[in-house]
């Protein structure tokens, strides 16, 4: 009995889809426009994450060492810092390869080179190069090397560190990672309210045009559930149409964009990410309009049943 009821509610909410036709294939297309620009943001955000992520990683804090430290001091400071929680990674630079890499940049410059064959003694002292889990955190690396006491037996063979000739790029680049993380939020939260609110009136004006036999079904003593059921069925119906005719615009999207994304950004290859990430992108594309159409439709529905 149950399976039956189940089949007929079903079965309802297939027919209200067909005989609302221009009404539906309406509502599809807006939740198709919803479903892709959230689609769209999920791209966007693996872009801005894979080129930010390049640029974070070549920010860094470098601790420069007086030219007498003792080289133990500053394998002993470098292991410090690799147990420390924030610490991403820690590379160790001698003054003789400080020395080179100098050189090496500087070959083309003839007084430099000139200047450096004159001194009896290498100039530059080792460098420990810091790189953060997150650029937000490379203010208390900073401070932990300038005051914390767990380093402050190190902290008289540090020279320098350069966190503050840098802070202007770190900030700005955590600054951007926040932004670009709220913005999506609030533009996903913008698309699903205009999608709801479509969908909602959508399923009211077709409630609307059932009245009679809504009102024929209350009188013969249906249930609420099985008025509503087609209904319900209806805009979850939209949301799965929309959802797979949505994954299957992406493909040739992505795939125009993919050699375009890759060669400009550097990494990322948008229509290789769309491949093997094609299940779990599926999924929220699919749960997102099966959820904005049953929610809709269901508010609409009880909404109606009230008055």
């Amino acid at each position: 009995m149950f399976w039956t009821k189940v089949k007929r509610v079903i079965k309802a909410g297939f027919i209200n889809f067909w005989r609302n036709g221009w009404v539906s294939l309406a509502t599809v297309l807006v939740v198709i426009i919803t479903l892709f620009s959230i689609g769209s943001l999920i791209f966007a955000k693996a872009i801005l994450s894979s080129t930010l992520a390049q640029i974070q990683d070549k920010v860094d804090v470098s601790v420069y060492f007086k030219t007498d430290a003792d080289e133990q001091d500053i394998l002993a400071l470098k292991s410090k810092l690799e147990k420390t929680r924030e610490v991403k990674s820690v590379e160790y630079i001698s003054s003789e390869q400080a020395l080179e890499n100098f050189k090496e940049r500087h070959k083309d410059n003839a007084l430099i080179m000139q200047s450096l064959e004159e001194l009896e003694s290498n100039p530059l002292g080792a460098v420990l190069n810091v790189k953060a889990k997150e650029t937000s955190q490379y203010e208390s690396i900073a401070k932990s090397l300038e005051i914390s006491s767990g380093l402050s037996a190190e902290t008289s063979i540090i020279d320098k560190i350069n966190y503050y000739q840098n802070r202007v790029v770190i900030d700005r680049l955590t600054k951007i990672l926040d932004s670009t993380k709220r913005l999506g939020i609030i533009i996903s939260i913008i698309l699903i309210i205009i999608s709801l609110l479509v969908t909602f009136n959508t399923v009211r004006l077709a409630i609307y045009s059932s009245r009679e036999e809504i009102g024929i079904m209350r009188l013969v003593g249906a249930s609420g559930k099985f008025i509503s059921g087609p209904f319900v069925i209806e805009g979850i119906m939209h949301g799965i149409i929309a959802s797979i005719v949505t994954m299957a615009l992406f493909y040739p999207c992505t795939l125009w964009l993919g050699k375009m994304t890759q060669n400009f950004f550097g990494g990322i290859n948008i229509f290789e990410y769309y491949v093997s990430n094609f299940v779990q992108l599926f999924l929220i594309i699919l749960g997102t309009g099966i959820i904005l159409g049953a929610i809709s439709s269901f508010i609409a529905v009880r909404r109606y049943l009230k008055v």
